[in-house]
């Protein structure tokens, strides 16, 4: 489960993102390290930390 930090930058990156036109192709979280992973356009990759950062 994400902490309010990584769903608040994630809505912010996700709606960034789209704003440009990017398909967002996958947003999941990594169980072992509970990152939040972010798949949008050709070669975008973010990942956000627990901390929201």
């Amino acid at each position: 489960m994400p902490t309010q930090e990584q769903i608040r930058t994630c809505f912010i990156l996700c709606y960034r993102n789209t704003k440009m036109y990017l398909p967002i192709y996958l947003v999941t979280v990594d169980n072992r390290t509970k990152d939040v992973v972010i798949l949008a356009g050709e070669e975008t990759e973010i990942v956000i930390y627990p901390n929201g950062e």
